[in-house]
């Protein structure tokens, strides 16, 4: 697994260097979960910004600061949680004075749209109908660090082990249980709200059991384009950005949060 995924590192990193050599091409490394309000956001900078183009590089987010540190030619990285930004800061490659927390999200746990199993609380997910329970796999999905991070506040990671199984990011958990492959799914609000149709939600874990859900942005040190890296920052923190991001479900950032 740890060599597939270097592999599929190093080869985001040749393709992102191809596609990021035009002189006013600006790449942006994004949590998957914030794939709507970027692409919506883009085509007003785009518009506001004749002649330049934005490149999207959506994924998990430990992936994506993988592909940063391993060079990979990255103007903006948004990122679904703190860790991921602290670390890069940490190895200077970010520019830290760009760096600010645009915006929060709220844990749930969905289950299928059709499934006839009642789960409407944390301690439901023992009982012997709920056989599989997907979450994004901790090591690099934002998404499944909260996860981890509330069952064992709860006591119930252990114990819900051999149910769980994982996924590369927010999106796929999502997607796995929108088609009956699980039986539940810890995932963002914001993500369920965009399958409506298919996942309902059973409950949210308790909001003291896991670390507020901050999604911070910054330019990447290395990036060809901190001027138009920075523009786009300043479009997600602005009126316009707000509205965007609680139009998808998005919640504003804690006071002091970066």
């Amino acid at each position: 697994m740890r060599l597939m995924r270097s592999l599929a590192v190093t080869l985001a990193v040749v393709l992102l260097t191809a596609a990021g050599a035009r002189a006013q091409d600006v790449t942006l490394s994004v949590a998957v979960s914030l794939k709507g309000v970027t692409e919506e956001l883009g085509h007003s900078f785009m518009a506001a910004h004749p002649g330049v183009t934005l490149r999207y590089n959506f994924g998990a987010s430990g992936d994506l600061q993988k592909q940063i540190e391993a060079g990979a030619p990255i103007d903006v990285f948004l990122s679904a949680a703190q860790r991921q930004m602290d670390e890069l800061e940490r190895q200077n490659l970010i520019v830290s004075a760009s760096r600010r927390a645009f915006a929060r999200n709220v844990l749930t746990v969905v289950k299928p749209a059709d499934s006839r199993i009642d789960i409407a609380k944390p301690a439901d997910l023992l009982e012997a109908r709920v056989g599989r329970i997907i979450i994004g796999s901790p090591k690099t999905v934002p998404a499944g660090q909260y996860a981890e991070e509330s069952l064992r506040a709860l006591g119930l990671w252990e114990r819900l082990g051999p149910k769980i199984v994982f996924s590369e990011n927010v999106r796929q958990a999502l997607d796995y249980v929108a088609r009956g492959e699980v039986d539940a799914g810890f995932v963002y609000t914001t993500d369920a709200a965009t399958r409506a149709q298919g996942v309902k939600e059973a409950f949210r874990p308790p909001d003291d059991s896991y670390r507020p859900i901050v999604y911070p942005g910054a330019v990447v040190v290395a990036s060809k384009q901190p001027v138009l890296g920075q523009a786009f920052l300043d479009l997600l923190g602005s009126p316009q950005g707000r509205t965007v991001l609680s139009r998808f479900g998005f919640q504003p950032p804690p006071a002091g949060a970066r």
